[in-house]
């Protein structure tokens, strides 16, 4: 394959995760896997480390299984899917639990529309303490009307 076609398929799977975070959270995070994730959506949860954070384990165990059979006799198309999602859980680090959650201080400044709209987006889904009448499941993709708001408070 040539560099090209790794590149092409290392962007697919980036955005391919987008909907399967947006699975992911409203099927098994507010559904069977409720019990990880209630933590998340309590107000003021006093500790480091959710029990949410189990779901950073089980998305990274498909990557690591790519990277490894995808460099095992040389690397190929696998190992690009595995980066693919490495990235994804980068990015999903980065925006939902530094930018959005401010876990960690580092980008506290930040005020670009689109990471507002993220978070106001986020914020209408934590407005619900519950599993059930959910909205706005996914991550770097929310409803444009988050974003539109913001570009307005900009002009």
């Amino acid at each position: 394959m040539e560099v090209l076609q790794y590149i092409a398929i290392t962007i697919a799977v980036f955005v391919s995760m987008e909907a399967v975070t947006w699975l992911t959270h409203k099927y098994i995070m507010h559904g069977f896997g409720w019990y990880f994730h209630e933590d998340h959506h309590q107000p003021g949860y006093p500790h480091v480390f959710e029990k949410n954070d189990f779901f950073f384990i089980i998305f990274a165990i498909p990557s690591i299984l790519f990277f490894y059979f995808g460099s095992v006799d040389g690397i190929n198309w696998r190992f690009f899917i595995g980066l693919g999602i490495l990235f994804y859980g980068m990015a999903y680090f980065l925006v939902h639990d530094v930018l959005i959650h401010r876990r960690f201080k580092w980008f506290d400044k930040t005020n670009n529309w689109y990471f507002r709209g993220l978070r106001k987006a986020h914020k209408m889904h934590h407005k619900h303490l519950d599993k059930e009448d959910g909205e706005c499941f996914g991550m770097l993709f929310v409803p444009l009307k988050y974003f539109k708001e913001q570009l307005k408070l900009e002009n």
